[in-house]
């Protein structure tokens, strides 16, 4: 019987929990230099979406972005499907249709063997499949980590493109999936999670986001992104704040995978969860009323291929809640919040 290897021991991190935090990243990426303006160039550096838009030029754009990171499972075949998964999710996010791939590979080839890598390649092209599109080459390197991820390639009509921060007043917010992935992943990494938990949280992660391209064709989708390393207060205050509105959330509709709440209760946290609270925590109010001693890990939580956050007009509440039924999300029809006029807080968390 061929030897196994538990991936999450080779690597000091593990899914999007990888991600340098915001106010890091916003240092590395000040530079000097002006770049001319390019008209072409829909969405680039100047907003934190989550790919680069090109239009070109006869009614439809590119979609261009990367994602990649390290194990969050042990298993190799289910790290290909959850690192593809969550890299196609960026173009559903933009109300794409992902068109091709390409694989970021990097693995330490004197430590775990070429095997293992072919199971986790097999495991993106399983993914790339089912999403309908080629994983057509890549590039790989000796590293002293396993680390995994695609580059994709999608087009939009541009009358159907979303962004993260065109959200207007009086949208009702939708997510289409549980929080609680980083914390069941810890537990995982950690021994502790129950064969249950585990086969939940591994088809949540490789689930792909593809109703993102139909709810990209409604024009009462305002505005859209996916919760991802930030956790859903981080992705929630960059709609808000890049929409120059504020947000009420209703903390009783955002949904938990099963168990979450007894591995919190073993301290099971990811350490990414302090750093994203850090960074929002000065544009957060908690109502008095919330009792959750979780509250605020469960909402922090970085998420890998998370679900969308999506900002729907009134008027069109109906056709999206009807789209996610049609989709198997029947679970998320219920509005999680509701954005506002801008207020001294970015976001207030209520029941």
């Amino acid at each position: 019987m061929p030897e196994q290897y538990n991936l999450t021991q080779y690597s000091h991190g593990g899914g999007c929990g990888c991600k340098i935090a915001p106010g890091v990243l916003e240092e590395i990426l000040q530079s000097q230099f002006a770049f001319p303006d390019n008209k072409n160039l829909l969405v680039g550096n100047h907003s934190k979406d989550d790919a680069a838009v090109y239009d070109l030029g006869n009614g439809t754009a590119v979609i261009s972005t990367t994602d990649f990171f390290m194990p969050i499972v042990n298993d190799a075949f289910d790290f290909g499907r959850i690192a593809s998964a969550n890299a196609i999710s960026d173009v559903y996010a933009m109300g794409g249709r992902p068109i091709m791939a390409i694989a970021v590979l990097g693995w330490p080839v004197n430590t775990i063997p070429p095997s293992v890598a072919k199971q986790v390649i097999e495991g993106s092209r399983a993914i790339c499949q089912e999403a309908g599109i080629p994983l057509a080459g890549g590039h790989s390197i000796d590293a002293p980590e396993p680390i995994f991820g695609l580059a994709v390639t999608g087009i939009v009509d541009i009358k159907n493109l979303k962004q993260n921060n065109t959200a207007q007043a009086g949208d009702y917010l939708f997510l289409t999936k549980k929080l609680g992935a980083g914390v069941l992943a810890t537990a995982q990494k950690r021994g502790l999670i129950s064969d249950a938990h585990f086969e939940q949280l591994v088809n949540q992660l490789a689930r792909l986001n593809n109703i993102g391209e139909q709810l990209g064709a409604l024009e009462g989708v305002h505005a859209m992104t996916d919760v991802t390393g930030f956790g859903l207060l981080g992705h929630l205050s960059e709609m808000a704040g890049g929409s120059g509105l504020s947000a009420q959330l209703h903390y009783s509709q955002v949904q938990q995978l099963d168990g979450l709440a007894q591995y919190l209760d073993q301290k099971v946290v990811p350490g990414a969860t302090a750093r994203n609270w850090a960074n929002v925590q000065p544009k957060v109010g908690i109502a008095e009323n919330l009792t959750d001693p979780h509250l605020v890990n469960i909402l922090n939580d970085p998420q890998t291929n998370g679900g969308l956050l999506v900002a729907v007009a009134p008027d069109a509440v109906a056709a999206v809640q009807a789209l996610l039924r049609a989709n198997g999300c029947s679970a998320f029809t219920n509005p999680i919040g509701r954005m506002k006029e801008q207020g001294a807080l970015l976001i207030e968390v209520g029941k």
